[in-house]
């Protein structure tokens, strides 16, 4: 009952983020033409959902704290479901997703101890900008084999050159949005130190 209640419009919007990162995932690894547009085609679907459940829960009354919650889990799974396999494909430095990961399981466990406490930690300004700057770098490594595969499977136009070029548009986008991560993560904790590792008898 309680759960039915939780999942409205504006939440499954937010959930169905997660089975879609599984789909898109699968769709970078197959080989068959149309995978790719598929894929990004989804990605973007995705990020739009992100932006439309957040609009949704405020214009319907319905801003809940477990879809403050989940919204920022589902845009962690999203983004680090894509970055890892990334990383396998040699797209993106296993350094730079160590850092993404680290940095998201540093600031999930901090609003983790504040919900014990009764508080819930939404995303801020800094943590908004660093998530839709890792969409967009991610857009850009989606949208490079749409133009290098896909292009010449329907169209016979080689677009390898312009796929390379994105493909490095996406990796300095990333790099990018790497830094803004480690900067807001820290923001994250600075703002919250206290609440995360004080006493919990000073506890709100």
């Amino acid at each position: 009952m309680l759960l039915s209640r939780a999942v409205n419009l504006p939440n499954a919007i937010t959930l169905s983020r997660i089975p879609l990162m599984f789909i898109i995932v699968w769709l970078m690894f197959c080989g068959w033409p149309g995978a790719p547009t598929l894929a990004f085609v989804l990605f973007v679907a995705a990020a739009i959902g992100d932006w439309l459940d957040g609009y949704l829960a405020r214009t319907r009354g319905q801003v809940s704290n477990f879809g403050k919650l989940m919204d920022a889990m589902a845009d962690k799974i999203m983004v680090m479901g894509i970055v890892i396999a990334l990383v396998e494909k040699h797209e993106i430095a296993v350094v730079l997703a160590l850092i993404t990961l680290c940095r998201e399981f540093l600031v999930t466990g901090m609003r983790m101890v504040a919900a014990t406490k009764g508080v819930v930690v939404a995303a801020d300004s800094g943590g908004k900008t660093k998530t839709v700057t890792q969409l967009i770098a991610l857009g850009f490594f989606l949208g490079a084999p749409v133009l290098s595969l896909d292009a010449a499977s329907f169209f016979h136009w080689d677009g390898t050159s312009a796929a390379a070029a994105v493909d490095r548009i996406g990796v300095g986008i990333f790099v990018a949005g790497t830094v803004l991560s480690v900067w807001s993560g820290y923001r994250y904790i600075s703002r919250n130190s206290r609440l995360v590792f004080g006493d919990d008898a000073a506890a709100p």
